[in-house]
């Protein structure tokens, strides 16, 4: 069996944007300070209106999850991966 040493950790990180709570799931390099990782990058991307609430290792079941795609997406400003339709042509 083959040990599979991996580099980065999955975290989950709840926070509040202008009093709403939002959830990303983000990977981060081993041995990272994640709660201090995330406090800058929402400081650099929302400034006051975003407060920091928790940061907690993923679960295993989030992991896969994460990894499969399978994340709640924000239903107000979907992101992600995969294409929300098929793209038509321009008329």
């Amino acid at each position: 069996m083959v040990t599979l040493y991996r580099r980065t950790q999955i975290w989950v990180v709840d926070f509040t944007y202008e009093g709403r709570a939002r959830r990303w799931f983000k990977p981060l390099p081993q041995g990272t300070d994640a709660a201090a990782a995330m406090r800058e990058l929402l400081r650099d991307l929302y400034g006051e209106p975003a407060r920091l609430v928790a940061v907690r290792p993923a679960t295993e079941q989030e992991e896969l999850d994460y990894v499969r795609g399978n994340v709640p997406r924000n239903m107000l400003c979907p992101t992600g991966r995969a294409p929300r339709g098929r793209p038509e042509p321009p008329d």
